[in-house]
């Protein structure tokens, strides 16, 4: 038997829920279609628990796409303080940590309460363990089936994200929903992941391993491109921490990055030159250790050695270049396996900005992770996830009162 509803959702990850909430608020009868046992996720690791929700300077050119206009629309409709609003009505608090990240107090767990709370408030089915085999189109709209058993509905929605971390149960299904109605999708790569690097210079950060240090990482030879001023985290594979994760999004195969360990010091040859004259007598280690980790200070200042009195001019820029200008080429990364989300999916040229509907397929929508729209690290794509869903969920009651 096919059960009939006004629009099915497949998905109930962040960008899922808000919609399936929106559209159940407008009287219509949603049902909501999971993978996994339990829905949100990526919701519950998100912040290490604690949940990254959104960012308090959500800004179009955050966003990665081939289509850089795309969110816009989106975005504009449904801001960071509209879902401060919706937790904050649930007596969730939030914190700011830095860059206008904010993590719930009350952690991940309670923000997959709200929204679990709100989809039941308004009407929506949820099936949790189904795995779709197959969606057909019909004069009247989509069935979708499960086995022997299958729904039916006028309005569609793919919010089955991307392929990054497949051990939660990440598919490529969107992008083959996406094919099956003939719409074009963009490569999807890994973003906001580590770096790898050859053998040689990974045995040099195996002996950092797990020391951080601030910095300010670039694409070399990009300027146009944004740099980020955060961590990064020597690692036994390579490097990671937040600013590696923000530049791999930008990075294409082949490309270096320029890293700045001393991002605090515009004129790193003034400052040098002016601890020489200052502390002559201090070990080239001893100067850089007040700014840099031990280990990290130790492994440059052996290339050097030596008191920094010591030092040639030439031997001294060589040390601001390793300092100010370190450039390193990635071999890769490491993969969709520890990727945060994905970059790439459905073509923003076949969606509508305003509705995330698809042009050529009436009552055919794509929201969240799945379409060709990446944000930053730092409550970004969770936000991409809210605004999307609120706009298509919006769309699917107005187009179902037509």
């Amino acid at each position: 038997m096919t059960k009939n509803y006004d629009v099915i959702i497949i998905g109930a990850g962040a960008a899922g829920l808000m919609c399936a909430i929106e559209a159940g608020r407008e009287n219509q009868r949603v049902l909501l279609l999971e993978r996994n046992k339990k829905p949100g996720a990526k919701i519950l690791i998100s912040g290490g628990g604690r949940c990254n929700f959104t960012n308090q300077e959500i800004d179009p050119a955050s966003y990665i796409s081939e289509n850089p206009h795309f969110a816009k629309s989106a975005l504009s409709r449904y801001t960071p303080w509209d879902f401060m609003d919706l937790i904050a009505a649930h007596g969730l608090t939030w914190h700011e940590k830095t860059l206008g990240q904010l993590f719930c107090d009350q952690g991940a767990k309670a923000i997959l309460k709200v929204l679990l709370d709100e989809s039941r408030a308004a009407g929506v089915d949820l099936l949790t363990s189904i795995d779709v085999r197959s969606i057909e189109k019909t004069p009247s709209g989509f069935v979708v089936s499960s086995g022997d058993v299958s729904w039916q509905a006028p309005q569609l929605v793919i919010a089955s994200g991307g392929v990054s971390i497949p051990k939660m149960g990440a598919t490529d299904f969107g992008y083959r929903v996406a094919r099956q109605f003939g719409l074009k999708t963009v490569e999807p790569v890994p973003a906001l992941v580590p770096l790898t690097f050859d053998s040689e210079t990974v045995a040099k950060m195996k002996l950092l391993a797990g020391v951080s240090a601030p910095c300010r990482v670039a694409v070399a030879g990009q300027s146009r491109l944004p740099a980020f001023r955060e961590n990064l985290l020597f690692t036994h594979r390579g490097l990671s921490g937040p600013a590696i994760l923000q530049i791999s999004s930008y990075l294409k195969p082949d490309e270096a990055i320029d890293i700045d360990l001393l991002p605090d010091q515009a004129d790193a040859w003034q400052w040098i030159s002016d601890c020489r004259n200052r502390s002559g007598g201090a070990t080239v280690k001893t100067v850089l250790a007040s700014h840099l980790p031990d280990r990290l200070a130790d492994q440059i200042a052996s290339a050097f050695g030596g008191k920094l009195a010591e030092q040639s001019n030439a031997t001294l820029s060589r040390l601001c270049d390793r300092l100010k200008r370190w450039q390193l080429t990635p071999t890769g990364n490491e993969g969709f396996a520890k990727a945060e989300v994905t970059r790439g999916g459905v073509s923003t040229e076949e969606l509508s900005s305003k509705t995330l509907a698809a042009k050529k397929v009436p009552g055919l929508y794509f929201i969240g992770e799945c379409v060709d729209v990446t944000g930053w690290l730092g409550g970004y794509n969770f936000q991409w996830a809210w605004a999307s869903g609120h706009a298509a969920g919006k769309a699917i009651a107005h187009a179902a009162r037509k």
